[in-house]
């Protein structure tokens, strides 16, 4: 089960720490190849599935006896899950399931409910109207369609939970989360395509992948679902690509995307091109990857929505690399009008890759990272909020611009650019129209005046 807990910032005062996880100090600065936009090349490519031959089945809903009109759970999971292993036994690997509602779901234990499984080596395709839909249940978890094996797409199709009628019974320790419900379970495999798929109203997220490698979501909407609308726990080389991932919410940590694997390996995730929206924690959290690289996504907080943590969060011991963003807040979240945030609560970071943020739009929104080291922003607009660094080593803050808000026309330099016990260079920053000294030193930790005065 995915935790979060998050403190509030008071964003007037430097002097407050926001309380994470216990991760990380500095341990230097490592040099990596950077490409003509002076961010670090993306070095892995994320492996799409094979298949052995292009041998082709459509279900014949009458010869198995397969109801198709959203009635009959059990039977329409018996029969279809015949059809699909009889396929798959007489060597097909494309798979389509005919127009129709399919009703699924069958009693595996006490917490699971079960669904439909995909064996490896297959290219599962919805018909048009084609929908699968979990029946309403009273389980902390299910699959409404489980990955069993590698080289697998999954495509065109309608996958439904049961938020709205499901039974949400205590379970043994008195819990009623029941956060685990997910549309697509990508668990322990290996070279997954899911693309152009609709997956909403699961009781926890749209998809989770767990212990797998290259996979790649795209083209798909993720809406609807309680937890997540994608968790990573336990990824590498993963790709999320010109999806729409919207109104994620009702149990924590409602973000769009939460890489979150403690004691997994989470590292090159390609974040890319996706609109994110109406998302009640936020848009994008990554908790324990390396080298994730957050790029050319549009964010916006969404008319009517109250972000609980914000757009873009990390943890101090990620490596992140966040470029060609727009990144829209309404309102203030628990940290105020932060866009981007990076926890720490100090020690050893354990690496010593650098923080790139570049060329990110931010309107009415800024930026927050403290008690971590070694961070290259340029290039950026933070409209209308502040960029800050407290009790941090090693920041580059070259050619960025900060305006003041329409809202807030008292805001002075102090708010703008804020800093407390920070080393690092500056050049070329702007308040407005005009040009701004920031005295950072790569030797002298400094700190504004007005930081110290409490404002």
């Amino acid at each position: 089960m995915l935790l979060f807990t998050f403190s509030a910032c008071n964003n007037k005062d430097l002097n407050e720490d926001i309380e994470g996880p216990t991760i990380g100090t500095e341990t230097g600065t490592n040099t990596e190849d950077l490409d003509l936009g002076e961010l670090p090349e993306i070095l892995f490519d994320v492996q799409l599935p094979s298949m052995s031959n292009t041998k082709a089945y459509t279900i014949d809903v009458n010869q198995w006896d397969i109801p198709n009109n959203s009635t009959n759970a059990i039977k329409t999971t018996t029969n279809l899950q015949a059809a699909i292993d009889w396929a798959h036994t007489e060597g097909y690997t494309r798979i389509t399931l005919p127009e129709g509602h399919y009703l699924v779901g069958e009693d595996v234990n006490d917490a699971y409910q079960g669904g439909i499984e995909i064996h490896g080596n297959t290219e599962f395709v919805f018909s048009a109207g084609a929908v699968l839909e979990i029946a309403t249940n009273d389980k902390w978890n299910y699959c409404v369609l489980k990955l069993n094996g590698d080289h697998i797409i999954v495509r065109d199709g309608v996958i439904k939970g049961d938020r709205d009628t499901h039974s949400y019974t205590p379970r043994s320790d008195g819990g009623t989360a029941h956060d685990e419900g997910h549309g697509i379970c990508v668990w322990g495999n290996n070279n997954v395509l899911i693309d152009n798929m609709q997956i909403y109203d699961a009781t926890g997220d749209g998809s989770l992948v767990l212990d797998s490698n290259d996979v790649t979501f795209t083209n798909n909407t993720i809406y609807n679902n309680r937890r997540q609308g994608i968790s990573i726990v336990g990824g590498v080389r993963i790709k999320i690509a010109d999806n729409e991932i919207h109104h994620i919410n009702g149990t924590s940590p409602q973000f769009g995307i939460d890489i979150e694997g403690p004691g997994r390996v989470d590292e090159d995730i390609l974040i890319h091109n996706n609109y994110f929206h109406h998302n009640k924690g936020g848009d994008i959290v990554n908790a324990t990857g390396e080298g994730v690289y957050i790029l050319d996504n549009t964010m916006e907080q969404g008319s009517g929505n109250t972000y609980i943590d914000g757009p873009i969060v990390s943890w101090h011991k990620t490596h992140n690399i966040i470029a060609k963003n727009t990144v829209t807040m309404t309102s203030g979240s628990v940290n105020g009008r932060l866009g981007y945030i990076q926890y720490s609560s100090g020690g050893d970071k354990g690496h010593s890759k650098i923080t790139y943020v570049h060329e990110n739009v931010f309107n009415n929104c800024g930026m927050y990272m403290y008690k971590s080291s070694d961070a290259d922003v340029r290039r950026n607009k933070f409209l209308g909020y502040f960029v800050a660094f407290s009790d941090f080593k090693n920041v580059t803050l070259v050619d960025n611009l900060v305006t003041y808000s329409d809202a807030h026309p008292e805001l002075r330099f102090c708010w703008s650019y804020r800093f407390k016990n920070a080393t690092g260079y500056a050049s070329g920053n702007y308040l407005g129209d005009s040009l701004e000294d920031l005295p950072l030193s790569t030797s002298t930790p400094y700190t504004m005046q007005c930081v110290l005065d409490g404002w």
